[in-house]
């Protein structure tokens, strides 16, 4: 079920960004039908329910969304012209489903460190990419907003590390989006900088311990200095006897 959560979360990129096939449309239903059942088995056997499904309420509403897609609300939205409608449906798809990678990823690594978090960021940065390519797609070819998925992929990146571009988004989606981008880039970039910034203080002490000496020549100097005091007190105590 994490690898499921993880090829169902780069299904969505690529829905997002190109649409899917119909092939891939159905590996997509049939991945959603699994995590159903695997999510109701899971709430089937928790001690307490209630308890289970408030702490899950995320992953049991991204299991919804997608009956929307089968009863075509999808498409009676589009007959309708209602963008807006579609794209906060997209978003919340989006952000459920980011939900879940994220779960699938704590599931995975056990040791919550420097790979952990960087892993975070990446999944983080492709879904962003995606949602913001979806919702501030360029409506003419080289005209304001995102045009391709690298394009998007890039900016995305550019705020993720809190250097920011020319274009900001103009949709109330994608600037929902990019807050909460903006928001989790500025609470890891600190550990990240720290993270790294240890690495390369541990790794100075290991090259350089105790100023540039190495513990094998640590270790002879104090012998040689234990010899001689012992050889001063030797000669100490002969001239002391008459």
């Amino acid at each position: 079920m994490t690898l499921l959560a993880f090829v169902w979360l780069a299904l969505l990129i690529v829905d997002l960004t190109a649409g899917l096939s119909s092939f891939w449309q159905t590996v997509s239903n049939l991945i959603w039908v699994l995590s159903i059942l695997d999510f109701l088995l899971a709430l089937l056997v928790a001690p307490d329910r209630t308890r289970y499904l408030r702490a899950n309420l995320l992953t049991a509403f991204s299991l919804l969304l997608p009956a929307l897609r089968i009863l075509k609300i999808f498409r009676a939205f589009r007959a309708l012209r209602l963008l807006r409608a579609t794209r906060s449906i997209n978003l919340l798809r989006l952000l459920t489903s980011l939900n879940r990678g994220l779960k699938a990823v704590g599931g995975a690594v056990r040791q919550r460190g420097l790979g952990y978090v960087v892993l975070l960021t990446t999944i983080l940065t492709l879904g962003g990419a995606a949602g913001m390519l979806a919702f501030e797609r360029s409506q003419t070819p080289g005209g304001p907003g995102l045009n391709t998925y690298p394009e998007a992929l890039w900016w995305t990146a550019m705020l993720m590390t809190s250097l920011g571009s020319d274009y900001w988004p103009v949709s109330l989606e994608g600037r929902l989006l990019t807050f909460l981008l903006a928001l989790y880039a500025l609470a890891v970039f600190g550990y990240i900088t720290a993270a790294i910034a240890s690495l390369f203080i541990d790794q100075d002490r290991k090259q350089a311990p105790l100023g540039g000496s190495n513990p094998s020549s640590l270790e002879t100097e104090l012998r040689a200095i234990r010899q001689e005091l012992n050889a001063l007190r030797a000669e100490r105590t002969g001239q002391q006897d008459p």
